[in-house]
């Protein structure tokens, strides 16, 4: 659910005059890629076992890793458009692993650990 009202407030947030924003606060992301906290949790098995066959699928799909370490991001829409995303502070090991995926064709997706890769590849077929 809450990542439900996270992607309702990206989308809410889409902003087409560039040139108007202060990015001093922001991780600019305007390339194809997928996003990491810089700081995770280790301490889970199960999250980590998603995590890291989530980032494999990624990465054999040309989606290169990008850590952040502001909880302010930026993503730029190839159409011009920008989406501000807030990442709040992590309440459990399955948040502080947050996988957001960018293709500049398409909205960011934020990745649910729990559901595996199926959820990716639908993101990156286009379904």
């Amino acid at each position: 659910m809450r990542y439900l009202l996270l992607s309702l407030a990206v989308l809410a947030a889409c902003n087409p005059t560039r040139e108007k924003t202060d990015t001093s606060r922001y991780e600019v992301i305007s390339e194809k890629c997928f996003v990491l906290r810089e700081k995770h949790s280790t301490a889970d098995s199960a999250v980590n076992a998603g995590r890291d066959s989530i980032i494999r699928y990624l990465q054999q799909n040309n989606f290169p890793a990008r850590y952040v370490q502001k909880d302010s991001l930026l993503f730029r829409r190839a159409n011009a458009l920008e989406v501000e995303i807030v990442l709040p502070t992590p309440r459990d090991a399955w948040e502080s692993n947050t996988i957001i995926v960018f293709d500049p064709q398409k909205n960011p997706l934020f990745v649910n650990l729990r559901k595996g890769t199926s959820q990716v590849q639908q993101y990156i077929s286009g379904q």
